[in-house]
């Protein structure tokens, strides 16, 4: 598995691949420069009138519902059925899903569609969407990961897609291969942003592997190796300096890093 992820991440640098992401207003730039770091190509293309047309270029498209206005949601909608005639991967966040009726709503019509490609979200998150308990405050997650690969699984096979629930330990399912990832570092819940962050990263890997599974793998090992080496980076809790040291790790991730500090467990 994890020479397939590091394939994966070397094919975004090879490729550059173009994301469109329909986002959050509080983490839009930090996911614009994770996506310039780890060698693709973001475009925040988010007005209705535009994203059909701009469906056409692009190598994935990231929806991304933590700030969603009334304009977002249309275009998400009309950016998302494009993306899926054309084939092209659609990654979803369900930002606090599990608190705000009208993003659940929209997160199971578009999952009923059949127009999603992978479905991203925190352990609370997932579980709330799974009908499992999922304690979520807003965007953070309450919930601890009790039931979380059961929740993957059964939301990957009613979906026929790949389900990925971030947390302490990250969980990601296609309803029949399932990985637990242990990389990553406490030091993320400090920052705004990380998990918008690894949903944009979901969607470069998505762009260069027609295997959803193993580049959500991939996307997600990426964010927990750096966010690792830039909090061993660190003389004390820093998080101004993490963010930025995150970037750079991101930017300078290696093939042997992948291989020799990755820590995938298989089920």
């Amino acid at each position: 598995m994890l020479n397939k992820v590091a394939e994966t991440i070397k094919n975004v640098r090879e490729q550059t691949p173009l994301v469109q992401a329909i986002t959050n207003y509080v983490t839009i730039n930090d996911c614009a420069n994770i996506l310039l770091s780890f060698g693709a190509s973001p475009a925040m293309c988010e007005s209705k009138a535009e994203v059909e047309e701009f469906v056409n270029l692009i190598s994935a498209l990231y929806i991304n519902v933590g700030t969603f206005t009334e304009e977002q949601e249309e275009a998400a909608f009309l950016a998302a059925a494009k993306a899926a005639r054309l084939g092209k991967p659609v990654i979803l966040d369900p930002v606090a899903c599990g608190a705000i009726s009208r993003k659940a709503k929209f997160t199971n019509e578009l999952l009923a569609r059949g127009q999603v490609t992978v479905l991203k979200g925190n352990i609370g998150e997932i579980k709330s969407l799974a009908g499992f308990q999922g304690k979520v405050r807003g965007v953070d997650s309450l919930a601890d990961g009790k039931d979380a690969v059961e929740a993957c699984r059964y939301l990957a096979q009613k979906h026929n897609i790949v389900v990925a629930a971030t947390g302490p330990v990250d969980v990601v399912s296609d309803g029949i291969r399932t990985c637990l990832i242990e990389n990553g570092t406490s030091m993320l819940t400090l920052i705004t942003g990380a998990g918008c962050m690894v949903g944009a990263l979901v969607a470069a890997t998505a762009a260069v592997n027609n295997d959803r599974f193993v580049s959500s793998v991939a996307g997600i090992l990426a964010m927990g190796l750096a966010g690792e080496m830039a909090a061993k980076s660190l003389d004390g809790v820093l998080p101004g300096t993490f963010r930025v040291k995150l970037f750079d790790y991101i930017h300078n991730l290696t093939t042997e890093d992948v291989l020799k500090e990755g820590n995938i467990k298989c089920l």
